[in-house]
């Protein structure tokens, strides 16, 4: 239960901090799409997907169920592959971003990767 509580509240934390989160890579230029580097962003890049995982493994847990765990590693996977997509996106298109990167060495969970 804890870990789904996290989850969320992670989750909660990131859309406050950045209202740019959205469902497709896209660099926002028309609403002024900028770095966000506070609050979860301080520690690691994508805080949202990091929540997500906590989240899903969460309710996995919660619920007992091995199938949702191995869902969790499958999700966990996919999210490493948009975490690519999304680094390369923002690495060209988002100015500011490498500054970021290079201050914010981790994507997902802090001193691991």
């Amino acid at each position: 239960m804890l870990v789904l509580l996290i989850g969320i509240w992670i989750c909660y934390l990131t859309m406050l901090e950045n209202s740019f989160a959205a469902p497709v890579v896209k660099i926002q230029d028309e609403r002024g799409q900028k770095v966000i580097t506070t609050g979860p962003y301080g520690y690691v890049r994508h805080p949202m997907y990091a929540g997500a995982i906590l989240y899903f493994a969460g309710t996995a847990l919660l619920l007992g169920s091995w199938w949702g765990l191995a869902a969790v590693l499958a999700f966990i996977l996919l999210l490493a592959i948009r975490t690519f997509i999304e680094e390369k996106t923002l690495r060209t298109g988002l100015q500011g971003y490498d500054d970021y990167a290079a201050r914010v060495r981790y994507k997902l969970i802090p001193m691991v990767w």
